[in-house]
């Protein structure tokens, strides 16, 4: 299956802050936000921690990195073949970057594609139900994917 990614960070090369996979089928879909070390700048101050919150109660995760590692690997340990989709590199890193639990370590997943799709034309903020908030934002991407496939 496909899930279509997105992050929230702080600012280019920032620290990750949040994380939103939204799954192709719609009804599995994965959410975490991730404490961050350091203060965030003020465009992300104003316009991404305000809304962190903003997903369904059930939905929402606050671990520490690598216990958020941990739990993405268990979420997509039961898909055999995951491809991960998102329309910006910095997306794909910091997903590779998290799932890196020490030097030389990374949680136990096997069988991840990635698929870096270029939507020119297309925002996933100004398609996204909440603006800057990762799991509306993959979810936007989702819904933009599947409709140009039909």
């Amino acid at each position: 299956m496909r899930y279509f990614l997105d992050t929230e960070f702080n600012g280019f090369g920032g620290c990750l802050i949040s994380l939103g996979l939204a799954s192709e089928e719609g009804d599995q879909d994965y959410y975490v936000v991730v404490p961050m070390a350091e203060e965030p700048l003020p465009w992300v101050a104003q316009h991404v921690i305000p809304y962190l919150k903003s997903v369904p109660t059930m939905l929402y995760n606050q671990l520490d990195p690598i216990a958020a590692a941990h739990d993405i690997a268990a979420y997509l340990r039961t898909d055999p073949e995951p491809e991960i989709v998102a329309d910006w590199p910095e997306d794909i890193a910091l997903f590779c970057r998290l799932l890196q639990t020490g030097d030389g370590e990374i949680v136990d997943v096997t069988n991840i594609r990635f698929h870096f799709l270029r939507t020119p034309g297309f925002s996933t903020a100004r398609n996204s139900k909440v603006p800057h908030n990762a799991l509306h934002d993959a979810r936007a991407l989702r819904d933009f994917v599947l409709s140009t496939e039909r």
